[in-house]
């Protein structure tokens, strides 16, 4: 993937986005010294190109009982990107991570079950080959999480018959 080609205005309109998404083309044109057509058609580009997106973000608290869990994934060093893409499309997982250390993979997932848990870990991803190991963790706490660094919803239905 190409590195997206942005200019100054784009940085300073992509943080105010971030602090407020959903402050008003006329104030951020105004803050920036820019007509409210130039906004509109950077944030049209900049959406286009999956720079940026406009979503609400729910807190875990929103789900009864709905728990962040983390899969760790000791795959193949040689078969990572590969079990990596595999396990993206699992459906339930919300995040695949590729990362150093005993762990190279970490997948992230809400659950309202501890079955589905076991289901996702034991019986999805520890069948995929090139999978030698994993271990499962819960968090049972929130003590901070920023919404903005890491978005973590609950994914889409994926119907088969489609």
């Amino acid at each position: 993937m190409a590195t997206p080609n942005l200019d100054a205005l784009d940085h300073q309109l992509i943080d105010l986005l971030a602090r407020d998404a959903r402050v008003s083309n006329r104030k951020i044109a105004a803050e920036l010294g820019v007509t409210e057509g130039t906004v509109r058609g950077r944030i049209k580009r900049l959406q286009q190109d999956g720079l940026i997106a406009f979503t609400a973000i729910t807190g875990f608290e929103m789900g009864t009982r709905t728990r962040l869990a983390f899969i760790n994934i000791q795959a193949d060093v040689d078969r990572v990107r590969e079990v990596a893409r595999i396990i993206a499309e699992i459906p339930g997982i919300n995040a695949v991570l590729i990362a150093m250390g005993q762990f190279n993979i970490t997948a992230m997932c809400l659950i309202d079950e501890l079955d589905r848990l076991v289901e996702l870990a034991s019986d999805q991803i520890l069948a995929i080959d090139g999978v030698h190991h994993v271990e499962t963790s819960i968090a049972v706490k929130t003590v901070k999480y920023n919404a903005r660094m890491a978005k973590i919803t609950r994914p889409e239905v994926i119907d088969d018959d489609d």
